[in-house]
Order: C-alpha cells, then sequence, then structure tokens
C-alpha cells in the first residue's frame, strides 16, 4: 500500500507541520526524558484527575522548573493536556504509549542511543555513499563489524529494537518454515543465534548452521551452549561481500531474516546467486523482509523509510529497507523463482520463499 501519492495538507496546516518538524528533534527529547525522569509514570498513576507541577515533583524529584519547563513542551507535542481550572497536567492517549508501548521504546531507544549522534552526519554519509556517521559509535567500516563490542547502551538498544520486531513474528514463522519437516537449515546472518535457538526447540530432528562474521558466531555459540544445542548449532565464519565465500550445499532451507536489507541491491544479487549455487533441486530459500509498501497502516511505512536512514549513516552507507518490487528484481536478477509470498506477518514482514527454476 502506499500512503504517499497525495499532497494532503492546507497551506494553513503544511506551515505548522513545518514548525512542528523544525523543533522535532526537541520535542524527541523532552518525551524521552519525561519518561525516563518518571513523569509520565506520576501522571499515568493519577489517572485523569492528573497532578500539579509540585506533587509530580514531589513524586519524581525533578525540580519544579525542570517538571514544568518539560511538561510545557509536552504540551506542544501531545503528550499531556492542562487544566487552567485545576492547574494540573494530565497524560493523553499518545503520552501512554511513550510510557507503556513496547514498540514505541524500542524505537525511542534505538534512534537515541544507536541513531542520534550520528545522523548529524547523513549529508556526508549521502554525499560519500559511506556510513559517516558510525565514527559517533566506534571505527569500522560497517556497524556489524563493531556489534559485539558497541558501547552501551548503544549495544542493548540495537538488540532490543532487532529482537523486538523479529521475535513477534517466530510462532508463525516456525509454523511455516517447518511444514515440511527440514533437517537442515542454513541460517545466513544469524546473528546472536536467536532463531537458530528457535528451531531447535521447535523441532528435535533439525540441525542449523549459522553463517556470519567471527563476532557474531562467537556470540551465538556462547548462547546455543546456554540452550543446550550446541551440538547441533554449528559456525560458519563468512564475510557475504567476499564473493569467494562459498556456503554450505544442498540444505533443506537457506534462511535468512532481516538479512538482505544491509546490503545493496548489486550485493544481494551476489549474495543469492552463491545461494543459488550452493542449493539441491529440494532446497527452498526463505527471505523475511521489511518492505515500506507492503505495510497495513502508515506508521509503519514511517518507521521503515526512517530506519533506512540508519543504513546510510551508521551501518553500511548503501543500503536500506526496500520497495518490494525492487527488492522482487534483485530476486529475478539472480535466477530463482518466488514460490510463495505472505505479507503481514508479526509486526509487518514479508516472508517470501524462493526456489530454483522450473524446467
Amino acid at each position: 500500500m502506499d500512503f504517499y501519492t497525495k499532497d494532503k495538507l492546507k497551506a494553513v496546516d503544511a506551515i505548522e507541520q513545518a514548525q512542528r518538524l523544525a523543533f522535532a528533534p526537541v520535542a524527541f527529547h523532552t518525551a524521552r526524558s519525561l519518561r525516563d525522569l518518571g513523569i509520565l509514570s506520576a501522571l499515568d498513576d493519577a489517572g485523569d484527575k492528573g497532578l500539579n507541577a509540585e506533587d509530580i515533583t514531589q513524586l519524581s524529584g525533578v525540580s519544579t522548573y525542570g517538571v514544568k519547563v518539560l511538561l510545557d513542551m509536552g504540551l506542544s507535542a501531545g503528550l499531556v493536556t492542562w487544566s487552567a481550572d485545576k492547574q494540573v497536567y494530565a497524560l493523553t492517549k499518545m503520552g501512554y504509549f511513550v510510557e507503556h508501548d513496547g514498540m514505541t521504546r524500542a524505537n525511542m531507544d534505538f534512534t537515541a542511543d544507536v541513531c542520534y549522534a550520528g545522523l548529524q552526519h547523513l549529508t556526508e554519509a549521502i554525499s560519500e555513499g559511506t556510513p559517516a556517521g558510525l565514527k559517533e559509535l566506534g571505527e569500522w567500516d560497517t556497524i556489524y563489524e563493531g556489534l559485539s563490542t558497541l558501547p552501551e547502551p548503544a549495544k542493548q538498544s540495537w538488540f532490543n529494537f532487532d529482537h523486538f520486531y523479529s521475535d513477534k513474528a517466530f510462532p508463525k514463522l516456525l509454523e511455516i518454515v517447518f511444514a515440511n519437516q527440514p533437517t537442515k537449515i542454513v541460517d545466513i546472518g544469524g546473528n546472536t543465534g536467536k532463531w537458530a535457538i528457535k528451531c531447535c526447540d521447535y523441532n528435535a530432528d533439525v540441525s542449523m548452521t549459522i553463517v556470519d562474521l567471527p563476532q557474531q558466531l562467537a556470540m551465538a555459540k556462547v548462547n546455543a551452549a546456554e540452550h543446550g544445542f550446541a551440538d547441533r548449532i554449528e559456525g560458519v565464519a563468512c564475510n557475504m561481500l567476499d564473493p569467494s565465500c562459498e556456503l554450505p550445499k544442498h540444505a533443506d532451507v537457506y534462511w535468512m531474516s532481516q538479512f538482505l536489507d544491509c546490503f545493496s541491491p548489486k550485493e544481494i544479487v551476489s549474495i543469492l546467486s552463491r545461494v543459488k549455487s550452493a542449493m539441491s533441486t529440494s532446497s527452498s530459500i526463505y527471505i523475511l523482509e521489511l518492505f515500506p509498501d507492503r505495510q497495513s497502516h502508515e506508521a509503519g511505512a514511517h518507521s521503515l523509510n526512517a530506519t533506512s536512514l540508519y543504513f546510510t549513516c551508521l551501518a553500511n552507507g548503501n543500503s536500506r529497507f526496500y520497495r518490494a518490487q525492487d527488492f522482487v528484481e534483485c530476486i529475478h536478477e539472480a535466477g530463482l523463482e518466488i514460490a510463495e509470498q505472505i505479507d503481514n506477518i508479526g509486526w509487518g514482514h514479508s516472508l517470501i520463499k524462493c526456489q530454483l527454476p522450473t524446467e
């Protein structure tokens, strides 16, 4: 679904939205401070009756000045309301979700802890085609080389963000992937081993091979051992940007979850071509991705378009969340056929099943 075919704003509304955009970073940090300082929590507990500034100071430990200056911006951001008669603030529905909603928390912390400082280098990243903002986190060529050693709180926020979206989709995905009882699955870009562990939990006969960078395999190995699957989950160290990297042959399933969006179209075609070379006639490829134009709600497309600029500015400088048709073209260019596509899994994932061309 495309949400962006028309200019929907009248001029008076457009100039108002332009001012909100100009001060968007202020609203963002205000919301995060109100959440982290316990002010939203205090208002949530008070319910519809609300609280005055002095009561909030007593409950939160924040100075009355701090309470008032934050909440007055909170009014403009839509997080709270103000009763002039009672001199009290009250939480809005939007403020409630900033305080309680897991998706909002994961997105906000990812933006603040991983992306915010680096995004000041966005123009440079676009001009040079490099992740120019990554230097705000560490000295790596791509963020994937440094995931295991990211500074806190960036590391925790990165993994919370990544796992929040994948975890919601896992139950349905396991049902689909194991419908044909695969016994050998190659998880390309398996990261911390979370999917491999879920597969071993789900099916006692499956063996998993994770293909990833050595740093990620070290984390996956520890996690596999902790869950009792050290004998069923093995690792193959491989940089998928290296065309000479060979993949395990003739697996039942080659699995790539939120992996190919980490690469440029040319690199995607190269990776899929190498997977194709490793397949047998009975092998299947499952690709789990998020497409902005396959979202049920505009908020989903908005979030994905925003996250694409994380790839631009911090991850690698040349990848993104692709439109579905652009991605499908890469699959066809690699010489693969699409057997099935299922949209709206979990928080808006799409699962594409590919196979070798039929004669």
